[in-house]
């Protein structure tokens, strides 16, 4: 054949195979890049089941359907369909999610729909009968960060509960877990169960709110093992490995994706007296104590929204600053060890909380044994193992 032909269609086919190339590669982006579409959104999917029934709805902030041009909150929404709403119930944190973590929440009427919002937080974590009374249908539509110790888990944990207890049927409305694409960190031992941490999971879990439902359920860690009606309106278009901004801040100091990223990591600091950013603009960026070494690097805690009073209050702290540090897939324990190696007073390093935020005593003994990161992080890996088969029963999304 002639070199000027076999040169041609030698041309041809590597334009047919960089076109081909490309345009398979664009789809690839193009399925990638599709909107993932919360629960609410699906309106479809789920306003026939709601019809005709007398429905309690646990909501806060983030309980909203998003538009081109904003979102309206799901109980606003609701209504105008004229869906029969007859209470809402409240997390930590409240209705709006204003309130200072453990700070008290009371119930009261919403001053825009005038339903009763009943707290599920403080001494009242659990609905009661009472509460249930003239209810046939529940929702649960609250944004979730995936982390053992945030207690929107533990309030779905009882309102579970208390729904298979009264006989109602529970629908939660799924939402993308932001720390979903790993799991990691510290077992919780079920001796040290608390509201800040029920169940046997990894600090991080890499499990949507729907998935976790479906979990509390089929390991029948409600009480007596009673189990809930439960249906769960999944998200679309979403993998475990989506990243994922959230519009809305799920409570007050976990202001911005950053924050709700280093969140695993620097949520051990909330058992001890080390500040985590709290009382800054830059929660859980950065941690800091006025005991600490002088460094190059240092901030004033100030009381704020989300912060009345936050440790180190007025005081300089020296300390890291983490606010441009890399996307984190794993919890980094060196800033735990890192903080208890410079703290000046190391008999007052661990809090009254610092076990329930742990999960066990474990990670105490090692910080006091002198355990590199390495180390520590190493011991956790069998049991994670471990609830990685457990995982998988309730996935709904691919990994």
């Amino acid at each position: 054949m002639p070199f000027k032909l076999v040169f041609k269609n030698t041309f041809l086919i590597l334009v047919f195979f960089c076109f081909t190339t490309l345009s398979s590669c664009k789809a690839q982006n193009k399925s990638v890049n599709k909107e993932i579409l919360v629960a609410a959104n699906r309106t479809n999917n789920y306003l026939p089941l709601l019809k005709k029934f007398k429905i309690g709805v646990v909501a806060n902030q983030t309980s909203v359907i998003f538009k081109k041009d904003g979102h309206t909150h799901l109980i606003d929404s609701l209504l105008k369909l004229n869906i029969k709403i007859n209470k809402v119930f409240s997390p930590e944190h409240g209705f709006r999610g204003k309130a200072d973590a453990a700070e008290h929440v009371a119930s009261g009427l919403d001053s825009k729909t005038g339903l009763p919002i009943i707290s599920l937080y403080g001494k009242h974590k659990k609905p009661t009968t009472e509460d249930l009374q003239n209810l046939e249908l529940m929702i649960f539509d609250i944004q979730d960060v995936g982390v053992r110790f945030y207690t929107y888990i533990s309030t779905l944990h009882y309102v579970m509960e208390a729904c298979a207890e009264n006989n109602i049927p529970l629908i939660v409305f799924d939402r993308p877990n932001p720390n979903g694409h790993y799991v990691d960190g510290p077992m919780l031992n079920p001796k040290h169960s608390s509201f800040v941490g029920k169940h046997p999971v990894p600090l991080v879990y890499g499990m949507t709110i729907g998935e976790y439902a479906k979990m509390i359920n089929g390991e029948k860690w409600l009480k007596n093992g009673i189990q809930c009606d439960l249906k769960v309106i999944e998200l679309e278009n979403y993998t475990h490995q989506s990243t994922y901004h959230l519009p809305i801040k799920p409570s007050p100091n976990l202001p911005n994706d950053k924050a709700i990223n280093l969140y695993p990591s620097l949520g051990f600091f909330e058992g001890t007296p080390i500040n985590a950013g709290r009382g800054t603009e830059y929660q859980f960026q950065q941690y800091g104590s006025a005991l600490f070494p002088k460094t190059d690097f240092s901030y004033t805690p100030h009381p704020n929204e989300g912060s009345k009073h936050p440790k180190d209050e007025n005081k300089l702290c020296y300390g890291v600053d983490l606010k441009t540090t890399l996307y984190l897939n794993k919890v980094n324990i060196e800033w735990l060890v890192d903080a208890y190696q410079k703290y000046q007073n190391k008999e007052k390093f661990f809090g009254a909380t610092f076990t329930i935020h742990a999960g066990d005593t474990i990670l105490e003994h090692q910080l006091k044994k002198g355990f590199t990161a390495k180390k520590i992080e190493e011991s956790w890996q069998s049991e994670i193992e471990k609830f990685k088969l457990i995982r998988t029963k309730y996935l709904l999304y691919p990994l």
